[in-house]
């Protein structure tokens, strides 16, 4: 106790203050510095850098493989040249999103308090989580695809854009295929392939992510054939560099062997430059081999009954071209003709069809399909956005009048009334 002064009572003595746990000092100190404005600067400038190089690199690799290369990944990797080893030399567009996101969340638990005041900021900032949220949902769980369809053409099924299958068929019933699907990311490994459905087994001899087919005789002292069986007897495949860009497409191509228990049963040239998939028997039964692009196939049908395709006068520039589609589920609930024209898509099944483009003197129509489950949240978070700043507004607002009006509503009568003369 400290001495007072007489006739004055004791003062008690500051308490000395408590040493805080290593823990919780530890914990204190990483939520200040995931929380910190600091932060969320250095992320942002490190995104803006990030944009500016893939949009320089976008000339190189097109608008897929930048989206590939820089925002739906961790890192950004580069080649290490003369070696087949790649390193990272950037954070890529998961771990800078991911760290806002944590930054941003991290912020409104330590510093704000959820008040009527703050009530527009706390909603603007969920919307910013919530998009944040969905680009990242879009990039892991989104596939695009389309389907192509001639006049009086049914299919059930969408083909990728960029992936591709090894498809062996089992066509011997006459009402339907067996088709058994193989990825073609395992063609270009060296394990033998096997599956319950086949009676032989898949060994892997070559692959090519791109190639050129080029008939031998165009070819001078062409090499060996490494095919025993069906086209590619007659056939060179050249590799080719992977291209990116929007107009070219990569064919991918390799050399298989099948065998059964009794030995090999030949090599077979597979490429996505073959239109006709390649036939052959075995065991009383007929098989078709084809490598296309893969397929995912859907719980109804489409039938293509009419295509337009309408033109400014005077020019070939499109005005407008629309598919006439008849929908028709597996269950039997839906039957109908629906119209898909330009910004006027289809949602049905959890995809969403676009009109395209054409081809075949306008007797193809190509529908671009979508199957994006967050797509949703894009707008959800748009909308958030604007009411918080809308509602922030106001309450500012009202906060400015209301303090304009103060001193005049609280002034007395008497303060008030004019002076007499």
């Amino acid at each position: 106790m400290s001495k007072g002064k007489p006739g004055q009572p004791l003062k008690p003595e500051p308490a000395a203050p408590r040493p805080r746990p290593e823990g919780a000092s530890l914990v204190r100190t990483l939520v200040s510095g995931f929380a910190s404005l600091q932060l969320t600067v250095a992320l942002l400038v490190l995104s803006l850098v990030m944009i500016f190089v893939a949009t320089l690199d976008q000339v190189h690799l097109g608008v897929w493989g930048v989206q590939q290369k820089y925002f739906h990944s961790f890192f950004v990797m580069a080649k290490v040249a003369g070696t087949g080893f790649s390193l990272p030399v950037f954070p890529g567009g998961y771990l800078l999103g991911g760290a806002l996101l944590l930054n941003l969340v991290t912020a409104h638990a330590d510093r704000f308090r959820l008040t009527w005041r703050k009530s527009g900021i706390w909603l603007t900032h969920v919307g910013i989580i919530l998009l944040l949220i969905g680009e990242g949902l879009s990039g892991l769980m989104q596939r695009d695809g389309q389907v192509r369809l001639d006049v009086g053409q049914t299919k059930r099924y969408v083909e990728s854009f960029r992936e591709s299958e090894l498809a062996v068929a089992d066509i011997t019933n006459p009402g339907y295929d067996d088709v058994v699907a193989i990825p073609v990311a395992r063609l270009a490994g060296q394990d033998v392939i096997q599956h319950p459905k086949l009676p032989f087994t898949i060994k892997p001899l070559a692959f090519f992510p791109n190639a050129v087919l080029r008939s031998r005789t165009q070819v001078a002292n062409p090499p060996p054939s490494m095919a025993t069986m069906g086209d590619g007897t007659d056939v060179i495949a050249e590799p080719a560099p992977v291209t990116y860009k929007p107009d070219e497409g990569n064919f991918p191509t390799g050399y298989v062997e099948l065998a059964g228990p009794d030995g090999p049963l030949g090599t077979w040239l597979v490429s996505a430059m073959l239109d006709q998939p390649q036939t052959f028997t075995y065991q009383g039964r007929t098989w078709q081999l084809a490598l296309r692009a893969q397929r995912d196939y859907l719980p109804f049908t489409l039938t293509l009954g009419k295509f337009t395709h309408d033109i400014y006068p005077g020019t070939d520039i499109p005005k407008n071209f629309a598919s006439t589609i008849r929908l028709r589920s597996d269950d039997g609930r839906d039957d109908r003709s629906v119209l898909i024209s330009m910004n006027n898509p289809l949602r049905y099944g959890g995809f969403a069809f676009y009109q395209a483009g054409f081809a075949n003197n306008d007797h193809t129509s190509v529908l671009e399909a979508v199957r994006n489950p967050s797509w949703q949240i894009p707008y959800l978070s748009c909308a958030l956005i604007t009411l918080g700043l809308v509602l922030q507004f106001g309450i500012n607002l009202f906060g400015f009048f209301r303090r304009r009006a103060g001193p005049a509503s609280g002034a007395s009568p008497a303060q008030r009334a004019p002076s007499s003369p």
